[in-house]
């Protein structure tokens, strides 16, 4: 791929910063990402290079935007089968299959979500970053459902800013063991890195962690379990396994947070994002996507709704 040039006359009366200028011409850019591009010598202001970002453009003042192709990210892209609910030219909503980690890290570097996405799409490589590309919310290897991915770099930011904002609503189902103090609830209890195990998080109090917020009702209540609906109202790492935790009922499966060996045998958590309702971009009406249930979630509520 060879570089995009762009070029632009400034014809305003009053002069401007030359990065304000060109985030309103660039919407598919933040201003940081604009001001690297000026600072690493892509702008040009009448035909010599940009001094600084901060450049006063007068009227008559000619731009030139040079913007690379994506860097190479070293991923590699693999034909690994996607469950896609929706496509636009925006963006991917993908039923992520339980057991199948988001982005590559230690331990992990193949068989991830994102070298599935590069294999179905290599044009998505660098959106919104070498290394995690398209990604705009996580959810953890063992939750199944409902993710995004940003198909380019303005709906890259299009998608942060809604989930920045509290824009998105969020629905998971979670069976956990026993059942909550109320049938339904909010729960307020502040989330950071556990001091004693420092890959997991833990409820710590407010000067040592980060506000998270979750509402639930129940759906449905068995002997020694219950059916719960989560509405994460922010979207901190291992939220919904805290919040069950914390008031008593962990989910079903979650060794970490829970019970060290699953109450119902399962080889997972049964912790399932089932919905998301979200604006798209140049969309006045926002999308609903759903996912059903994995078929291993759903036999064990059969079982239990047999009394088995």
């Amino acid at each position: 791929m060879s570089d995009r040039l762009l070029h632009f006359r400034f014809d305003k009366e009053t002069p401007e910063r030359l990065d304000k200028y060109l985030v309103g011409l660039l919407q598919e850019f933040s201003r940081s990402r604009i001001q690297g591009l000026i600072e690493d010598g892509f702008v040009d202001v009448n035909g010599h290079a940009a001094r600084k970002a901060g450049q006063t453009l007068e009227r008559g003042s000619t731009v030139t935007v040079r913007i690379p192709p994506p860097a190479p990210t070293g991923l590699i892209a693999e034909d690994i089968p996607l469950d896609v609910v929706f496509e636009n030219g925006d963006l991917l909503v993908v039923n992520k299959p339980a057991g199948m980690v988001v982005h590559p890290a230690a331990g992990h570097s193949s068989g991830t979500l994102v070298n599935a996405v590069l294999g179905y799409d290599p044009e998505i490589e660098g959106i919104g970053g070498e290394e995690r590309p398209g990604i705009v919310h996580r959810l953890d290897k063992e939750t199944s459902g409902l993710i995004l991915l940003a198909k380019n770099e303005r709906a890259h930011r299009w998608l942060q800013d809604q989930f920045r904002l509290r824009k998105v609503e969020k629905t998971y189902l979670a069976l956990v063991d026993g059942k909550p103090p109320t049938p339904s609830g909010r729960v307020e209890a502040y989330i950071g890195r556990d001091p004693k195990q420092r890959k997991q998080m833990a409820i710590v109090s407010e000067k040592k962690g980060r506000e998270a917020i979750s509402e639930y009702k129940t759906l449905e209540s068995f002997n020694k379990h219950t059916l719960l609906e989560f509405h994460p109202l922010t979207g901190r790492t291992h939220q919904i396994r805290l919040h069950c935790a914390f008031l008593g009922c962990p989910i079903v499966g979650d060794a970490v947070y829970g019970r060290k060996t699953s109450t119902l045998g399962l080889n997972r958590h049964f912790l399932h994002a089932a919905k998301l309702k979200i604006a798209l971009p140049n969309e006045k009406q926002s999308r609903t996507f759903e996912a059903a249930l994995p078929d291993e979630l759903t036999a064990v509520l059969d079982l239990l709704r047999k009394g088995v």
